[in-house]
């Protein structure tokens, strides 16, 4: 494995390795003011949900390595206190891309990307109409994290509104991630789309206890046919099955294990227990 010691890299060097590793990124659309009442929209991956209660999302202008500026859209925060967030989705990837371009500070971006605005009720900041998901922000503190050019500064923002496309809701009232078609940032000029075939449901032990890899049968746990994933999955259960009696054709380990692998991937815990029992 590579040792990478950060004192020996450059600004440039260190920002590929962080931003390539730390995969994929959600990307907000941030939409800001300028003193005069302009429009300022630009894109930022450095971006999270940090708190549901208050609800806080973050993101980070980052200080230009070049000359060590600040972005419009921190300065625009800075005076302001208010801002828009909204996510990026296929639809709108390439002109949120050109949203990007460092144009002058009186330039409106939603004319230059060709977006479009739309009133927002609680701040001053435009809505960007053509994201499916918006918040409006208030900004409740800004941390900066460094003084050179690649700094990053927290902006801490408090959601008071969200805006959401109702198509974009399925039959339980819940966000449909492959209706979203969110864009994800990767490192270099690399993105990731949300599609079937990058999608996978797996079930989290929040409301149970599992047994732990410790409490596996050996002869599951030494298996050279289970996976770590598929040990993981068999000690998320919170106690070990009883065997049910069957009338099935016996098989040897081998046979068993290959079985409960493939109940596995088709989600069928329970079944595969009963296999390797």
């Amino acid at each position: 494995m590579r040792e990478i010691d950060i004192k020996e890299l450059e600004t440039k060097e260190l920002y590929q390795y962080l931003t390539s590793s730390i995969t994929p990124r959600p990307i907000a659309l941030v939409s800001t003011i300028n003193e005069k009442g302009g429009s300022n929209l630009s894109p930022y991956s450095f971006f999270n949900v940090f708190s549901i209660r208050p609800p806080i999302l973050i993101f980070s202008p980052v200080n230009r390595t070049i000359d060590n500026t600040k972005k419009d859209t921190l300065i625009n925060i800075s005076k302001n206190k208010e801002c828009v967030i909204g996510l990026v989705t296929e639809n709108i990837a390439q002109q949120v891309s050109l949203a990007s371009s460092n144009f002058p500070s009186e330039d409106d971006e939603f004319m230059k990307a060709g977006l479009s605005k739309q009133r927002a009720t609680a701040v001053s900041p435009s809505l960007i109409k053509d994201s499916p998901i918006n918040f409006e922000c208030k900004v409740n503190s800004i941390i900066e994290l460094g003084q050179e050019g690649g700094s990053g500064n927290l902006v801490i923002c408090e959601v008071l509104k969200i805006h959401i496309d109702e198509k974009l809701f399925d039959s339980q009232n819940n966000i449909d991630p492959l209706k979203l078609k969110i864009v994800s940032r990767l490192g270099g000029s690399w993105y990731g789309k949300t599609n079937q075939e990058s999608l996978y449901k797996m079930s989290k032990p929040i409301s149970k206890i599992g047994i732990g890899f410790d409490h596996l049968p050996v002869n599951i746990k030494n298996s050279s046919i289970l996976s770590g994933a598929d040990l993981a999955a068999l000690a998320s259960v919170e106690k070990i099955p009883n065997k049910k009696n069957t009338t099935s054709i016996e098989k040897n380990t081998k046979e068993k294990h290959i079985l409960a692998k493939k109940l596995i991937s088709e989600g069928e815990i329970k079944s595969a227990w009963q296999e390797l029992l």
